[in-house]
């Protein structure tokens, strides 16, 4: 034993239950743990039993053995905790050996010292916990059972230790676990406000038509920085471009500057492409507002071939707003859509999209081919393209430059973002969400903006059940939106949101795209759309939508995280993982990749627009396509003949169906199975792929 403690930099003790705990430390390692227990003597208080810890066990030791290590010892040390008796029956007993100068009272961690640990701790370094104060190792360790009883995976785990070493109080942290909305606590991050020094362009050194120019110069002087470079890199020049800037920057405009302009000069239409219903109708209405005495206007949606019925849709109008879905189903039925003279595409990014992703890289290829060989096309520039200019708009591109090259565009990037937006997560229970979400609503409808504004907040959940649920449960005035409405409840909401009626809509996907709802707060109810987890790209999108420089200071945007949550058994990850990752995460690069499915029904919709040019319009796009497989499986499916589509080809094209899904269906009809059964084996199958 002797040898053992043969120098002891540190003898701590700490009274517990009557006796003493003793820790012997050398270079910052406990070497020795024990139990004293002190005799009052004739002397004083005296060693009486000492007993050495080995493991679980306690092995007695004389107690002179004790004495002999508080001599080889540098310095002795009385834990703060114990009672001033304690202490002074200590300091009487070392002063019998003559080794009170070197003893010390000092303040430690409890739940160390009950362990026979020594840590001293400061203010600077110690946690609040139930009133009184632990060593940052206690608390981490109190914190990581709390956690663990909670169900939170390592990356949470991880974010509320560094909010404790921050904030020093061990109960702020854990009320977190239960929604606390402490706004120090909450805070993620902040993504400041930037702006780049663009010289702006003034609205009358710009080429317009008169009436153009009058109706520009009536709305603002100068253009937006992201506007300028536009100009600057050949937009009124017809220069193809991919224009890649934050939400609320101003892109939507340099389509316009183009576009109405040709239109008006009577060099071709607009045609104002978008992924959603939503947006088609805000953007056809916005179009209608601003220049509806200039242009005629149409819209053109994935509804209309359903219905069948063209409501709506005039191939005449100068300028057509639609859906992808809805051009490329004038395209695959061959509508004459007339000369085109400008082609806008919002969030372009969306090509790396799975199933969609596939159809826009189709429709842009076969919308190509269309500019290229309709009659009205013959007014090309000379140099082996058409006279159409194309431009691609996106918000979020992790890999700008490629992109514009695939698309043979210059590149426009602009990176500003006009007010700044703080990131807050909070965790809870998943029934504690929609009372958590109805609090911030509260509060941020109460507030009023510098500009005149209330605060009013869009919630992002998964499912249409959900934005009804999540709506009933808001005490302000609250509506579901989602694609499930009719087109006269979606423009009431619109309006209603617009003139500050509503403090929030609750919505899906429908939103995400770019509806311009001036909201200042952003709330992820989920963080998935449906079963799968957002994207960077799709979540710096929805984050994009909270602040809007013209009617907020700042946005403000709220993750509500179930540590264990998923929403599809087949989830590796759970939410608070898919929250940091978010957080963290760096902007994917846009790919284009096509699964052989897939890869046929681009190739069949390619042969019913392009025919024996079908092997160009494939090797357009930027995924890779297996052209001579494609073919392959078409002819084999009684798809096509030759290079000409069959009637059976031409109406699944016509429908958007999958080979799949054709032959489910054909298979039904053959066996006269009830058509709610077979579509229901459809639905099973999306659902599968």
């Amino acid at each position: 034993m002797s040898q053992q403690v043969s120098r002891v930099d540190t003898l701590f003790c700490h009274e517990r239950g009557g006796e003493y705990s003793v820790a012997a430390i050398r270079s910052g390692e406990r070497v020795l743990q024990a139990v004293l227990t002190l005799n009052e003597t004739s002397a004083g208080p005296r060693p009486g039993k000492f007993r050495v810890k080995d493991g679980s066990n306690e092995r007695p030791r004389r107690p002179d053995t004790f004495v002999e290590i508080a001599r080889r010892a540098d310095r002795i040390r009385v834990s703060e905790q114990t009672s001033a008796a304690g202490r002074a029956e200590l300091r009487e007993m070392f002063a019998g050996y003559q080794l009170e100068g070197s003893l010390k009272t000092v303040r430690t961690c409890r739940l160390c010292a009950q362990q026979g640990r020594y840590s001293p701790i400061t203010s600077e370094t110690a946690i609040e916990r139930n009133g009184e104060q632990i060593c940052p190792d206690c608390a981490r360790r109190e914190l990581e059972r709390e956690a663990g009883y909670r169900g939170l995976t390592a990356a949470a785990r991880e974010r509320l230790e560094e909010l404790l070493l921050e904030v020093g109080d061990f109960d702020r942290i854990v009320t977190l676990l239960s929604g606390n909305l402490d706004g120090d606590l909450t805070k993620f991050d902040e993504m400041s406000a930037t702006t780049e020094a663009v010289d702006p362009v003034q609205v009358s050194d710009l080429d317009l038509h008169p009436a153009v120019a009058d109706r520009f110069a009536d709305r603002f002087d100068s253009l937006l920085p992201v506007q300028s470079l536009a100009v600057e890199n050949g937009l009124m020049e017809g220069r193809n471009q991919l224009v890649v800037s934050a939400t609320a920057t101003g892109k939507t405009l340099i389509g316009e500057l183009a576009g109405i302009d040709r239109a008006v000069r009577g060099e071709g239409k607009m045609l104002f492409l978008v992924p959603l219903v939503a947006l088609a109708n805000q953007k056809h209405d916005d179009f209608e507002d601003d220049y509806g005495d200039l242009v005629d206007v149409t819209v053109r949606v994935g509804a209309s071939r359903i219905r069948g019925s063209g409501a709506r849709f005039d191939r005449e109008a100068d300028v057509i707003v639609g859906t992808y879905e809805g051009i490329d189903h004038a395209l695959r039925t061959g509508k004459d859509l007339g000369e085109i003279g400008t082609v806008v595409i919002d969030e372009v990014h969306g090509i790396a999209n799975g199933e969609r992703g596939n159809r826009l890289d189709g429709l842009i290829s076969r919308l190509r081919h269309y500019c290229e060989t309709a009659p009205a096309a013959a007014n090309g520039t000379g140099d082996g393209t058409t006279g159409t200019q194309w431009l691609y708009l996106s918000a979020t591109v992790g890999n700008p430059e490629w992109l514009a090259g695939q698309l043979g565009a210059t590149l426009v990037e602009f990176e500003e973002r006009p007010v700044p937006i703080e990131r807050h997560v909070t965790f809870l229970d998943g029934q504690e969400k929609p009372d958590v979400a109805d609090r911030l609503v509260s509060t941020e409808f109460d507030r009023e903006s510098s500009k005149g504004y209330r605060g009013q907040t869009i919630i992002f959940t998964n499912s249409r059940r959900r934005c009804h649920e999540l709506a009933r449960r808001i005490e302000y005035d609250a509506a579901p939106y989602h694609a499930g409405l009719d087109y006269g409840e979606r423009k009431d909401i619109e309006h209603r949101f617009g003139e500050g009626d509503l403090a929030a809509v609750v919505t899906t996907a429908a939103l995400a795209a770019g509806v311009d709802f001036p909201a200042s707060q952003v709330i992820f109810d989920a963080l998935a759309m449906g079963i799968e987890w957002l994207s960077v790209q799709e979540f710096h999108q929805m984050l994009g939508r909270a602040g809007r420089p013209d009617y907020h200071d700042r946005g403000v945007v709220y993750l509500l995280v179930e540590p264990d949550g998923t929403y599809h058994s087949s989830s590796e990850r759970t939410e608070d993982e898919v929250a940091f990752g978010l957080l963290k995460g760096e902007m994917e690069p846009v790919t284009a990749r096509i699964e052989e499915e897939a890869a046929v029904e681009e190739t069949l919709a390619n042969v019913v627009v392009g025919g024996n040019r079908a092997k160009t319009l494939d090797d357009r796009m930027i995924a890779a396509m297996p052209t001579e497989r494609a073919v392959g499986r078409l002819l084999e499916y009684g798809f096509i003949d030759g290079l000409s589509p069959t009637p059976l080809g031409r109406a699944v094209t016509e429908h958007f169906l999958s080979p799949t899904a054709a032959f489910t269906m054909l298979d039904g009809i053959r066996k006269s199975s009830d058509p709610v059964d077979i579509l229901a084996e459809i639905e099973l199958l999306g659902e599968e792929e």
